[in-house]
């Protein structure tokens, strides 16, 4: 069954240098409904102004990525971490025992678009660690690119939970098939762009789980860019 999380009943946090949208339960935002889905915990859907951006502040026990789509975000964390992520970066953070980080738009004069993923980890106190890579849209056209797993396989990071995140990249008329295992359960994050996933027609910022299907099949229907996150 695929079921729709329309991206107009996401909640929503506005400041003068933040636009975020909420997949699901977050900060201020507080829906019963929507706490996550299995394992994942939060998806936000952030623009943020030139210049500006997230000060230090802390987190602990979660797996976070951060995947740009457009303009660059610079990273410090207590870990000693300096970096630029730039769209087409893929960033984990395990925040375990505790990490404090800060992110800000790397330009002053033009806004970036990432969203923020928490997935909870398989288990509490885990060693802090940060990890980044590079994914090229080639990678991803047409196919589904895994860009984070438990067992880091295939050149993709290292999450420490039972989940599988794939991204991929499609103009109109491809597609892109994920088989799913009995007992798993899918969810798909449409970041631009419109496609179909099983037939449901899906578009930016809106999101679908997929439970009790063997497999699920993304079609472009405009050029698309989509997240997949296959969950045990």
């Amino acid at each position: 069954m695929i079921t729709l999380r329309h991206r107009d009943e996401r909640g929503v946090s506005r400041l003068d240098w933040l636009d975020s949208r909420h997949t699901f339960s977050f900060d201020h935002y507080y829906d019963p409904r929507h706490m996550g889905f299995r394992s994942l915990r939060v998806i936000n859907d952030d623009r943020i102004a030139p210049g500006a951006g997230f000060p230090t502040h802390g987190h602990r026990d979660m797996e976070i990525v951060s995947y740009v789509l457009t303009g660059a975000l610079d990273h410090e964390d207590s870990m000693g971490t300096g970096s630029t992520i730039a769209a087409g970066d893929v960033q984990r953070m395990s925040a375990g025992t505790g990490v404090m980080h800060s992110e800000f738009n790397h330009s002053q004069s033009e806004p970036g678009h990432f969203l923020q993923i928490w997935i909870l980890p398989d288990r509490k106190g885990l060693v802090p660690e940060y990890e980044q890579r590079t994914f090229s849209t080639q990678e991803k056209r047409g196919r589904l690119r895994l860009v984070a797993s438990r067992d880091g396989r295939d050149g993709s990071l290292t999450i420490h939970q039972d989940a599988d995140l794939y991204a991929t990249v499609l103009e109109p008329g491809e597609r892109a098939t994920h088989a799913l295992r009995p007992g798993r359960a899918a969810w798909v994050q449409v970041a631009r762009g419109k496609v179909l996933v099983n037939g449901t027609a899906l578009e930016a910022g809106d999101g679908a789980s997929g439970t009790g299907e063997s497999a699920l099949e993304i079609e472009g229907k405009e050029a698309a860019e989509v997240l997949l996150f296959d969950l045990g």
